[in-house]
């Protein structure tokens, strides 16, 4: 049942997250406008302009999977407690809004964490430039960040673990999380060079 509820949250995020992203999130994120501010992007909406410019799909696609990434985050810290609509509002908002903010400041060149300054440098607001190895930063602060309100919000799993017998706890199958493991290994391959 539980690993249902995970499954189904994880499907929405993937199907409703790149919904988001491909109307409202991509451009926001990384649609630099001819005269760019430094706190959000607005070019591009439904992929318009991709198609002169066919290398905007593959980045697109690339940072979709980052955006999917950081709302797959809070599906765990969230587990059991919240109801599929709850969690699919959360979705959109975070796949719209939330996320592609916080990439405009970082990931466009333009944001507030990591832009050109007149000499053709790049700075911050505060000094040095906001530096992200492979989407670590960006993805993982948002979805943490994400994670621990929504924990927050939903509570703890009451009673799940108490005043039960640790032999009664069923767990997963053994084989298919070491498959899994080696599945997001060899997916690392290709994901962290990629960045």
């Amino acid at each position: 049942k539980n690993t249902q509820n995970i499954l189904a949250k994880n499907l929405v995020v993937v199907t409703l997250g790149f919904l988001c992203w491909y109307a409202i999130g991509y451009p926001l994120a990384l649609g630099i406008v001819d005269s760019p501010n430094e706190f959000i992007g607005g070019t591009g909406f439904f992929m318009d302009g991709f198609w002169p410019d066919k290398s905007k799909f593959r980045i697109w696609l690339f940072q979709g999977t980052f955006c999917a990434t950081g709302g797959t985050i809070v599906s765990g810290a969230t587990a059991e407690r919240t109801k599929l609509k709850g969690f699919a509002t959360y979705t959109i908002l975070m796949t719209s809004i939330i996320y592609p903010c916080v990439v405009y400041w970082v990931w466009s060149g333009h944001g507030f964490l990591n832009y050109k300054n007149d000499q053709g440098r790049y700075e911050s607001i505060v000094g040095p430039p906001f530096m992200d190895f492979a989407g670590s930063g960006v993805v993982h602060l948002v979805g943490g960040v994400g994670a621990l309100f929504g924990a927050l919000l939903v509570g703890p799993r009451t009673g799940r673990f108490s005043g039960r017998d640790e032999a009664e706890f069923d767990g997963h199958s053994i084989p298919f999380c070491v498959l899994g493991t080696f599945f997001l290994w060899f997916g690392w391959y290709g994901f962290n060079p990629g960045s």
